[in-house]
């Protein structure tokens, strides 16, 4: 697991809501507390679209909503005069993603055990950091697939430009 501090907030807040550099991750949760604590679920609700159209994988290939589709909605809730107590998205790093990190860092474990590559996004109402891990289908003692997605987004954030540090 790999915990960051962010050292810029304010050019990492608009990258987080206005910006795009989380458009490569869905959305599994979020929370957000100001006046009140919203609470999101980012799975999306099959009942919700045609039956036809839940059924075309092409529509909804995710079980997760894609953070570009619902970062205006948590931009709202946070935006205001007062900055939020404190906040927290919870991250999986798109699956096409997951299987091209596996895949350059010649990894043995097969991408099929992999659930997701997790991002988790804190903001206690001064600073912000992110921490890294992983969900497998089953136990996996191999830590090799943990290394390749620390190092993935040491160096994703280095290339955007997002300034941070180790903790």
């Amino acid at each position: 697991m790999l915990a960051l501090q962010i050292t810029a907030l304010k050019p990492f807040m608009n990258a987080l809501l206005a910006g795009d550099l989380f458009d490569i991750f869905l959305l599994e949760e979020a929370s957000i507390a100001s006046a009140v604590t919203y609470t999101i679920d980012g799975r999306l609700n099959s009942s919700f679209f045609p039956s036809e159209e839940w059924a075309d994988k092409t529509l909804h290939p995710f079980e997760f909503t894609a953070w570009q589709d619902i970062k205006g909605v948590c931009f709202q809730l946070i935006k205001g005069k007062r900055t939020p107590l404190h906040f927290q998205f919870v991250f999986q790093l798109m699956p096409n993603h997951v299987a091209s990190i596996l895949e350059k860092g010649d990894s043995a474990t097969p991408t099929e055990l992999v659930r997701a590559f997790v991002l988790t996004v804190r903001y206690d109402g001064e600073k912000a950091f992110l921490y890294t891990g992983i969900s497998f289908t089953t136990f996996v003692p191999d830590k090799e697939p943990e290394r390749l997605w620390d190092a993935a987004l040491k160096r994703y954030l280095d290339k955007k430009g997002v300034a941070c540090e180790e903790l």
